[in-house]
């Protein structure tokens, strides 16, 4: 099942149902306390809840009259890094005097863990996402990301751009909030999958395409069979110390990393596919 949050032509913010090119909305008075999507996200049975809010009263809406909106109400959001072996040799790649320091988080028992945006610094489909004006090595990072309960457990997953200044963390990794951390430096959507079954890992096919121009400047694909942790492991780790009370989401890491010569440019636009969850599509801007 995909949930999302639509805006409709005259502006109205709904919960909906996404069916093939349709959207079925969601009547979200019929049960008390339940006012945005992380409401139905958060229940016991989302899946029964989101099939029991079904508006029976209304027609489906065609998909290419709403506006998908980035899936997050009040969670914060946060991300886990060098999850993958290419991540790893990036990081390596970017600093070499901290080169030890991504080669021991890839093989030690405690991930990497950040803050990475609140819901004001997060863009839905469509929406830009910045290359910061002081960065001259910028990359997009597509990611699996988890839509997590307050309680700890999974309600559904979407997808996550992890916009990266390569350049500013490579120049010392204490600057890693610099280059994670800043306006419209995070990019979410277009849904939410409920999974109804277990995820075949290695079948999640997580693919990044870059065009500018109107010209293709980079694609690169992984699976989440190439993840070197489990999104158990990283919950777990993310939840010590630590209470969220209007949940989370964690950005699970990336696979993908564009070559040391490639930075994103302003105009350019950056596509994010993953397998049961759709596209995720943002223009890129650069501050200045």
């Amino acid at each position: 099942m995909r949930l999302a949050k639509v805006a409709l032509v005259d502006g109205e913010c709904r919960v909906g149902l996404l069916e093939d090119d349709q959207v079925k909305l969601l009547d979200l008075t019929q049960v008390d306390n339940c006012v945005c999507l992380s409401d139905v996200l958060h229940s016991p049975d989302p899946i029964g809840l989101a099939k029991f809010l079904a508006d029976p009263n209304t027609e489906p809406v065609p998909l290419k009259e709403v506006t998908l909106l980035a899936p997050i109400c009040h969670q914060e959001v946060w991300a886990a890094g060098v999850t993958y072996k290419r991540s790893q040799v990036a990081r390596m790649e970017e600093s070499e005097a901290a080169a030890s320091h991504y080669d021991l988080v890839y093989t030690a028992d405690r991930p990497e863990i950040f803050f990475k945006a609140d819901p004001t610094r997060v863009s839905g489909p469509g929406e830009p996402v910045r290359v910061r004006s002081d960065s001259n090595w910028s990359v997009p990072e597509p990611e699996f990301t988890l839509i997590v309960k307050p309680d700890g457990t999974l309600a559904g997953f979407t997808i996550g751009n992890d916009m990266s200044a390569r350049d500013i963390e490579g120049e010392n990794p204490l600057y890693l909030p610099q280059a994670k951390f800043y306006k419209q430096c995070c990019g979410l959507g277009p849904c939410v999958l409920v999974p109804e079954e277990e995820l075949d890992l290695s079948a999640t096919k997580i693919i990044l395409t870059i065009d500018r121009a109107g010209s293709q400047v980079f694609h690169g694909e992984t699976d989440l069979g190439q993840m070197a942790r489990s999104f158990d492991d990283l919950i777990d780790w993310l939840f010590r110390e630590q209470d969220f009370p209007n949940g989370v989401m964690l950005l699970t890491g990336t696979g993908i990393v564009p070559p040391d010569d490639f930075t994103l440019e302003d105009g350019d636009t950056a596509s994010i596919d993953i397998t049961g969850i759709g596209t995720l599509t943002n223009p890129v801007v650069k501050g200045s």
